[in-house]
């Protein structure tokens, strides 16, 4: 009797599990389906925003209702140590942790800038762990935009990973 009740708690634990997961996954697919149509329409009008301020560009991230949650900078060329790339990520962690957990594409929008981020963005980024704010968004407001790079918008599960 034991045995059985060990083996139908196992079961239904393995199942609570995998229905934990699979509504997990379903709600990454419903909010990359919900975001990365915004994105795409995005694409053929970025070029409209090189040479100039990125809070143009912010502006316009804000009228689509597009949230930035994370920020990340990084140099130009690797290995290299001045920064003049901001990687925008617009979900939480949890979500994007699930988009790499299940090898799906994972959006965001990488923007390299005319100019050197200054140095004072190590401290802001500690300030902020690295989380969006308007202390962010007036720093970078100034700054020129040289390109803009969206990544991952080509299908959660679609092996292309060509950059848009």
């Amino acid at each position: 009797m034991k045995a059985i009740f060990l083996k139908i708690s196992i079961i239904i634990s393995l199942l609570f599990t995998l229905s934990c997961k699979s509504q997990t996954v379903n709600n990454y697919i419903t909010f990359y389906n919900n975001l990365v149509p915004k994105l795409n329409t995005m694409v053929p009008n970025k070029t409209q925003y090189y040479n100039k301020n990125f809070s143009n560009f912010y502006n316009y991230l804000q009228s689509k209702s597009i949230d930035i949650t994370f920020f990340m900078c990084s140099p130009r060329v690797i290995p290299g140590t001045q920064y003049y790339v901001i990687d925008l990520r617009l979900m939480e962690n949890r979500i994007w942790s699930v988009g790499i957990d299940n090898h799906f594409q994972v959006p965001f929008i990488s923007i390299t800038f005319q100019d050197e981020i200054p140095s004072q963005i190590d401290q802001l980024s500690i300030q902020s762990q690295g989380r969006w704010n308007a202390t962010i968004a007036q720093f970078f407001a100034n700054m020129k935009i040289e390109k803009i790079e969206f990544v991952g918008i080509n299908g959660y599960n679609n092996p292309d990973r060509t950059i848009k």
